[in-house]
């Protein structure tokens, strides 16, 4: 028996309230544990002697190591199985970022570093991938808000929070390294929780109806043959078309600023501040609170409207518009903070319409594999920049300086998606 609309409207809650909160979980764990290096810096690197240039590269190497698995992580969610993937990376990394609070060399820095990148890597894509599994294209731009939203709410959670572990001193360790070891943990009770709770694909679902599995496995399929009779791409063609190329860019430019401004945040407020680690922390909190609302109103407008190119163009060039105000010399901090707040808001929302793109008009292969380079490009910008900036830092530059640097690759990120041809999606109701 069909689904009629009411029925069709409740198993889009269904889904929505079964895979989106587990999701939110393992991202926010993931990002918690890449980012809170930042957090840490504000001890790790006067307790260990490293310079802004040590703890820029190590930072960076982070994402050369991710590189490792990111296309095959892609293809593995969806040739495979998400379930079994994604719980081997939760453990993995959980496991080496804890070990971080005990490294005491440069050189066992980055080791650290790009280990737990090598055991993170094709987290991300893997997810995007996985809400091809259960969203129709035209709720899934705000189906991934949903769990990118893990990403300032980990890192607005996680600020005050590793303020508070920097500033204890059991058994003889420092705060810096409790703070490593105790956000490593929820990574490994997750990776349990995931082989018990998450479900591969709706087929497998025994929390849906028969005709509920139905309905939502013929809706999947007719989009994927709809969009192989119009984009009939292999793989290897998928990876030399225009748009992935760049998407690709695209994210390079925009992630040069994004990845760079996170974990150099609460450095560049302490120094603009003159404050505690305590207030700096704080400041850094409110500034991914902001980015909390700009994720989940990115991905509502994106499919209210169907116009997921100029959403994720419009949010670059305004994150970089605000990010440079805050650098304009000689205004007091409460007005540098306000643009910081501003850039926080519209800084992440870009990334929901942004990876709502590929799947669109790519075959769901060829979709995986280009999630999976892109998100290479990514990475290569989360390298690239912190280590551009430790290594300008170190030469002379002001937090100002850095700030108009980062401000100047969001605008260039903009440009490069303007260009990207996408015919737009029905508008959701």
């Amino acid at each position: 028996m069909p689904l009629d609309a009411t029925a069709i409207t409740a198993l889009r809650r269904k889904v929505a309230w079964r895979i989106l909160p587990i999701s939110i979980l393992l991202y926010f764990a993931a990002y918690l544990d890449r980012a809170n290096v930042g957090f840490a810096k504000l001890r790790m690197a006067r307790d260990l002697g490293f310079s802004e240039e040590v703890f820029g590269l190590g930072i960076g190497i982070f994402f050369i190591g991710y590189l490792t698995l990111e296309v095959p992580g892609a293809l593995l969610v969806e040739r495979w199985s998400a379930r079994k993937w994604f719980a081997r990376i939760l453990l993995t990394w959980g496991l080496i970022s804890a070990a971080t609070a005990f490294v005491k060399t440069p050189a066992q820095f980055y080791a650290a570093r790009f280990f737990l990148g090598v055991a993170e890597a094709g987290f991300f894509p893997g997810l995007v991938v996985y809400f091809t599994h259960w969203f129709p294209m035209e709720h899934r731009a705000r189906a991934l808000s949903g769990f990118i939203v893990a990403i300032p709410l980990s890192l607005a959670l996680g600020a005050p929070v590793s303020g508070a572990l920097l500033g204890v001193d059991w058994f003889g360790m420092r705060g810096w390294q409790w703070l490593f070891l105790l956000e490593g943990m929820p990574a490994v009770v997750f990776g349990f929780l995931t082989l018990k709770f998450m479900t591969d694909r709706p087929r497998d679902a025994h929390w849906l109806s028969k005709e509920e599995r139905e309905y939502l496995e013929g809706t999947l399929a007719s989009e994927a043959h709809a969009t192989e009779a119009h984009h009939p791409f292999t793989v290897a063609q998928a990876l030399r078309t225009r748009n992935v190329c760049l998407l690709a860019l695209g994210i390079f430019a925009a992630n040069t600023g994004g990845y760079a401004l996170t974990f150099w945040l609460p450095t560049t407020i302490k120094n603009l501040s003159g404050g505690s680690d305590t207030s700096t922390l704080l400041y850094s909190g409110l500034y991914y609170t902001c980015g909390f609302a700009g994720v989940l109103y990115s991905g509502f407008l994106a499919d209210r409207t169907g116009n997921r190119k100029w959403t994720c163009a419009a949010g670059m060039w305004a994150a970089g518009a605000m990010l440079g105000a805050s650098a304009v010399p000689g205004q007091p901090f409460a007005m540098v903070m306000a643009w910081l707040l501003l850039t926080g808001l519209v800084a992440s929302s870009w990334p929901p319409p942004f990876w709502a793109l590929p799947s669109a008009t790519l075959t769901a292969s060829a979709a995986a594999a280009s999630i999976g380079v892109i998100n290479i490009c990514a990475n290569l910008a989360g390298y690239f920049g912190n280590h551009l900036i430790g290594w300008i830092k170190v030469r002379g530059a002001t937090d100002s300086q850095c700030l108009f640097l980062l401000a100047a690759w969001y605008l260039l990120g903009g440009a490069i998606i303007s260009f990207v041809r996408v015919k737009n999606a029905p508008q959701s109701v």
